[in-house]
């Protein structure tokens, strides 16, 4: 690469860290209220999903960095990819 950047690296594209995520019936979305617990079919010490761009590219753990959510990255895959 040389040291000047393309513009495509200015872009900036979403970057989610994804917990979980289940279907649920209208009839159970509709009586959600504050206080409610909706239960997840994953462990809890799992490692959470990092998506780029809506696109799959690695799994990482959760960390605390100061008072904000971090993400540890524990593997990765081709990032190219989630730029496409």
């Amino acid at each position: 690469m040389t040291s000047e950047n393309p513009p495509i690296l200015d872009l900036e594209v979403p970057l989610i860290v994804q917990i979980a995520s289940r279907a649920m019936l209208v009839k159970d979305v509709v009586g959600l209220e504050q206080g409610s617990i909706i239960e997840f079919p994953r462990s809890a010490d799992q490692d959470l999903e990092i998506l780029i761009n809506n696109k799959s590219v690695g799994l990482g753990t959760a960390v605390k960095v100061g008072e904000n959510f971090g993400i540890r990255i524990n593997s990765i895959g081709d990032l190219a990819n989630c730029l496409e």
